[in-house]
């Protein structure tokens, strides 16, 4: 059984996640491990994101140029067409593993059907304990109810 890298999947996920930074606008590196910080509340090294962003380049997923931010040039990398192909393709792979892994915790509002995954409105109903995404539901469910009795 192979053991699993920590830190080489912490820069897979950080590598994702600077393709959905640029996928949200064009940015330059400091811009970057900035967002990373506030956004995950992790560190991410300088030697992971440039080589990163020179690897995307070469690949033609992205482009920069030079841009004047503040009183500094500084590259500012884009998303080429390509890139953002990829990135849809990534989106999706990456929302359907993100499906199946909580499908199991999700919960049905019983009145309007939507999914819920956290928190929601739970009430006991005829000796049962019922889910509603909201109160509002479990108000519409109950008047319902009354009006088929």
């Amino acid at each position: 059984m192979t053991s699993l890298n920590f830190e080489e999947f912490i820069s897979d996920f950080s590598r994702f996640y600077i393709l959905t930074l640029l996928y949200e606008g064009p940015c330059h590196g400091y811009s970057i491990i900035s967002k990373f910080k506030r956004r995950i509340g992790k560190e991410i090294s300088p030697s992971l994101v440039y080589p990163f962003l020179q690897q995307l380049e070469q690949k033609g997923l992205v482009k920069h140029a030079i841009k004047h931010v503040g009183e500094k040039e500084k590259k500012v990398y884009e998303l080429t067409e390509e890139g953002k192909k990829l990135c849809g393709r990534l989106f999706k792979r990456f929302a359907a593993l993100v499906s199946v892994a909580i499908e199991p915790s999700l919960e049905i509002c019983a009145s309007c059907g939507c999914k819920v995954y956290e928190g929601g409105h739970k009430e006991m109903i005829d000796g049962r304990e019922t889910v509603f995404c909201c109160k509002h539901c479990a108000n519409a469910y109950k008047q319902e109810r009354r009006s088929f009795t």
